[in-house]
């Protein structure tokens, strides 16, 4: 199974140079590393407490089976959405630290907690932030039938109601990811030739991936059900409701960043060729929003400004707030798009939209 190859310009845009020398000049002039502090790992111990705490309640009889246990399993669906808004997220990219093998440590929160750092890192990473919003090779996009996240997808009966039921999706998106996704994404990736690019191997991922699950349903189920005194299929429906509380966060983050109306989407093609290079690509097919909101901008780790992000992805997202009038700037003088007027909620209607006139309208200009 070949990859399209997609061919962004390789000479450098002068809004790229310019961004580049700006945002340099911005770290050295205020003597700033581009990866985090402090804040990170106060962040950190935040979030895992928010998600370990609850679960330590829960599976060792702490609360009972009544409204507590509820409450409980929603925040700890709040805790893993931190978890992988704050934490993971900047690890994988080696941004939330300037020593490499804390980054590397912190990565495997995500194995913790039922994924896969390796096989994320290849999803994430490779494809969505080298070819985003590309069909053939971004996978954020490249959605089951029942969903169409891109114009240059066939258009079915079924899409017309997918601005109403992608939300039920979204719900058990962690929920597959922790139990069949990963499995998926292996196979898909070994045929693909992505496993070996990464340094990996199908046995040593296989591996980790055994024990990493095994590790993960032994505290989250196994424990639970010896010592909560708990029926087990209270803590099977709870963990999914965990779940459907994460599934809906992060969706709700990350789809509106890319999934817009008036957002560039890419066919790929065997030795296709863009016009653009990366950076001015990545204007043009991401959109912050929320950004007035320094709460909300703490609480889902900078990934409102995604354009910032996916700008400069090694940069820790505490910069991000400070980055963004440079990037506007120079997006402005270059006469290049910069989306970041929107409202969160203003961006949850903008995407159902979206969902809406992806259900009807086959392709538009």
């Amino acid at each position: 199974m070949e990859l399209p190859i997609v061919r962004f310009n390789r000479k450098p845009s002068d809004f790229s140079k310019t961004l580049k020398e700006r945002v340099d000049a911005y770290f050295k002039e205020n003597g700033l590393s581009r990866q985090g502090d402090w804040r990170m790992y106060a962040k950190t111990v935040l979030m895992l407490g928010l998600f370990f705490t609850p679960w330590a309640f829960i599976a060792f009889g702490g609360i009972g089976g009544g409204w507590q246990f509820w409450v409980a399993e929603i925040v700890m669906g709040f805790g893993l959405a931190g978890i992988g808004l704050n934490v993971m997220h900047d690890a994988n990219h080696g941004s939330f630290s300037k020593h490499k093998w804390v980054n590397q440590t912190v990565s495997y929160v995500l194995d913790l907690v039922g994924g896969s750092s390796a096989l994320w890192r290849i999803q994430h990473n490779v494809l969505h932030h080298s070819f985003t919003n590309i069909e053939g090779l971004d996978e954020d996009i490249d959605t089951p039938g029942i969903l169409r996240f891109t114009p240059n997808r066939p258009l079915k009966k079924i899409h017309k109601l997918q601005f109403i039921y992608a939300w039920g999706f979204y719900s058990i998106m962690t929920l597959f990811w922790m139990t069949a996704k990963d499995w998926l994404a292996l196979a898909r990736y070994r045929k693909k030739g992505l496993v070996k690019s990464s340094g990996s191997s199908v046995g040593q991922l296989t591996r980790d991936l055994i024990i990493s699950k095994l590790l993960y349903f032994g505290y989250i189920m196994v424990l639970p059900a010896l010592f909560s005194g708990l029926p087990f299929w209270k803590i099977i429906v709870g963990w999914m409701v965990m779940h459907a509380v994460t599934g809906l966060i992060l969706a709700s983050i990350f789809q509106p960043a890319h999934v817009l109306e008036d957002l560039q989407f890419s066919q790929g093609e065997k030795g296709a060729s863009m016009e653009d290079d990366n950076l001015s690509h990545q204007l043009k097919s991401t959109a912050n929003f929320g950004t007035r909101s320094r709460l909300f901008t703490w609480m889902c780790g900078g990934l409102n400004h995604q354009i910032e992000h996916h700008l400069f992805p090694q940069v820790c997202h505490i910069h991000f707030s400070d980055l963004a009038p440079i990037v506007r700037k120079t997006a402005e003088e270059f006469g290049l798009p910069y989306r970041s007027s929107t409202t969160f909620a203003g961006a949850l209607a903008l995407h159902t939209k979206m969902l809406w006139k992806l259900g009807r309208e086959e392709q538009w200009a």
